[in-house]
């Protein structure tokens, strides 16, 4: 992030986004579905992406786009234990940090080989329920996976009522 960057307005978008990017429920198809949404609008950029769908500690769709390598693995293994840690995205997690004039990696007290609070990773929020997983890609800039997550994600809702 730039050092121009206004993390106030940042941090208010981020957490609009989790507000309002809530499912009604969240089971196995719904990965799937909410996962192939996902491949196709990468494929469709031309974006080499690997996609990752977790549950409760369960993986319920991967997905590695040609271009991609095992780096992308770890790199959304790690971004998810920062949404199950924290229930926030890591886009926002990382965003908080920087707005405080630190790093995750500085202050977190956490492995950089476990966690990574850049953006990709999204919390799967159920009305009623909490965050019971999370949804990531790994492949482009921070932003831009964390962009890529919400549009899926914008598209995917409406299908859900």
């Amino acid at each position: 992030m730039s050092e121009h960057t206004d993390y106030t307005e940042l941090i208010g978008r981020l957490e609009e986004q989790e507000r309002r990017l809530r499912l009604p429920r969240f089971g196995n198809d719904d990965a799937w579905r909410l996962g192939c949404l996902i491949a196709d609008v990468a494929q469709e950029r031309g974006a080499a992406v690997t996609i990752g769908i977790h549950r409760a500690g369960q993986r319920l769709f991967h997905r590695a786009l040609p271009g991609t390598s095992p780096d992308n693995d770890a790199w959304l293994e790690r971004k998810c234990r920062v949404v199950e840690r924290y229930g926030a995205s890591s886009y926002l997690v990382g965003t908080r940090f920087h707005a405080k004039g630190t790093s995750f990696e500085e202050s977190s007290r956490l492995d950089p080989d476990r966690y990574a609070a850049h953006g990709g990773a999204f919390p799967v929020h159920v009305t009623g329920t909490g965050v019971i997983g999370a949804v990531a890609v790994s492949g482009l800039p921070q932003a831009e996976d964390h962009a890529l997550v919400v549009e899926a994600l914008e598209r995917y809702l409406p299908t859900t009522a």
